[in-house]
């Protein structure tokens, strides 16, 4: 998944000699950031921090005279788990989308997460997570052999993927399934040599 498949298309913008009170009213409660466009380029971008340290002068302030100018950007063709990366190791909540130098989208933490619950399978209603234990004597390719199983206990796989707790020193691999299927298909893998950890309900 990248991030031109979850972001906003067409994010609101300002100009750089747009008052602070102009940008405030873009913004409108719904958004943190604007960025700041010129002549169809991205110049910088301006959030709501930035209105807080100057309340009392929006309107006698001008957005290029407290816009960040050294923007952290992504591409619509950066992949989901990058632009997420970038949002933890720069401690920001939102990142502008510029391909071939134009703005086309921004991606907000909140995209993000709804990516991810996508991503689990999360977003389906009545699916139950089953994690087992991805080093397991159920053959070669244990991710293989646990879709088959749940094919053959005649279940529909809602989601899977991997993931590495900290204080784990294998990766969990985990399926998610119907909420109404998930302990008869925890019991087959059992069966079958997965070490099961646990059944999310």
């Amino acid at each position: 998944m990248v991030v031109g498949q979850k972001m906003t298309r067409k994010p609101v913008t300002v100009t750089p000699d747009a008052s602070l009170a102009a940008a405030r009213k873009k913004m409108g409660g719904k958004f943190r950031r604007v960025p700041v466009v010129e002549n169809g380029k991205m110049v910088g971008i301006v959030t709501d921090r930035d209105l807080r340290e100057h309340k009392g002068m929006l309107d006698k302030t001008r957005v290029n005279a407290v816009m960040t100018k050294k923007v952290v950007t992504v591409t619509s063709a950066t992949p989901i788990e990058r632009a997420a990366r970038l949002l933890l190791r720069r401690k920001i909540g939102g990142l502008p989308v510029v391909d071939d130098g134009k703005l086309v989208g921004i991606i907000t933490t909140s995209d993000l997460l709804k990516a991810l619950v996508g991503l689990v399978g999360g977003a389906e209603e009545g699916a139950t997570r089953i994690d087992l234990v991805l080093t397991s004597d159920a053959g070669t390719n244990p991710m293989l052999a646990a879709t088959q199983i749940v094919g053959e206990e005649a279940a529909e796989v809602l989601g899977l993927g991997t993931y590495q707790p900290e204080d784990e020193e294998s990766p969990i691999f985990y399926v998610r399934v119907p909420a109404d299927e998930a302990q008869r298909v925890a019991g087959a893998l059992a069966e079958k040599g997965f070490d099961v950890l646990a059944v999310h309900e």
